[in-house]
């Protein structure tokens, strides 16, 4: 059977597999689309299996918000190189892969990794299919969805694509402004990258050793002045750590909570946030 220029179009735009790969896959199905879907799904996961081992040190962070704005996601997918991180497939089946997790509400990369993907097949099998298509290990390195109905969910993606925030922030304002806040919150995540939103989301274990050090330091002090004073450093190294008692990155003046309230109005606050790096 001739495979037709059409052909091709059609099983590139269902699999997003290079123009070599399809033309091979569709001779060997005879012309049949739906089986060639298959011999490249099949190719794919071969391939990555492969590539399992090798490095992941690039990649691209990329947020989907819904037209409404009361939900966002975020993924975080590497791979190898910077080159193939610029390519029209990677970046469109990352935008693809961040639809998927806003419409499915995926909020576990293994769970991600097994739900129905739109074109068949699992999210996996489709993953493994752009390994085998562009040639490199990948790995969905992080997911994340937020959604609120009494606010707003927006994102900051930095300048280099590698680093990202969702933020749901909590808010009479409306969409515009709350959009604009998110991303100067999300701009202020990325570089301070705060521990968690509030004090008790600081690892235990983390709040422990801090107070040890602090104890130990205090033992020429009275003793019962060092429970106060090391009070007091605990209280300095959460205003460091915990994002709504940090100062603002664009007004070290006040604390992000007050920023935000002075913002979108008392009661406005942020209620969760996420961020993802690749490469580094």
């Amino acid at each position: 059977m001739q495979i037709t220029a059409t052909m091709v179009k059609e099983l590139r735009e269902q699999t997003g597999a290079g123009l070599m790969d399809c033309k091979k896959a569709l001779a060997e199905a005879h012309g049949d689309i739906d089986a060639a879907v298959d011999w490249l799904r099949k190719k794919g996961m071969k391939s990555a299996d492969k590539k399992a081992g090798r490095e992941t040190a690039e990649g691209r962070v990329w947020a989907a918000i819904a037209p409404d704005g009361r939900s966002g996601a975020l993924i975080a997918l590497a791979c190898e190189t910077d080159f193939v991180a610029k390519t029209d497939d990677f970046n469109n089946f990352v935008e693809a892969l961040a639809n998927h997790v806003l419409t499915n509400k995926s909020t576990d990369v293994e769970a991600c990794l097994a739900q129905t993907w739109a074109a068949g097949g699992t999210v996996e099998e489709a993953l493994k299919g752009v390994i085998g298509s562009l040639g490199e290990n990948m790995q969905l390195a992080g997911v994340a969805y937020l959604e609120l109905s009494d606010g707003y969910v927006g994102s900051y993606i930095h300048h280099d694509n590698k680093k990202g925030v969702l933020t749901a922030i909590r808010t009479d304002a409306d969409l515009a402004a709350t959009s604009d806040m998110a991303r100067d919150i999300g701009m202020h995540v990325t570089a301070l990258d705060p521990a968690g939103l509030h004090r008790e989301d600081v690892a235990a274990d983390v709040v422990e050793r801090e107070r040890a050090i602090y104890l130990e330091s205090v033992q020429n002090k009275p003793e019962e002045m060092r429970e106060k004073i090391v009070e007091g450093m605990l209280g300095r190294f959460f205003k460091e750590q915990v994002l709504e008692e940090q100062a603002f990155a664009k007004d070290m003046d006040k604390k992000v909570s007050k920023v935000v309230e002075d913002t979108l109005g008392k009661g406005s606050a942020i209620t969760a946030f996420r961020r993802f790096i690749v490469g580094g």
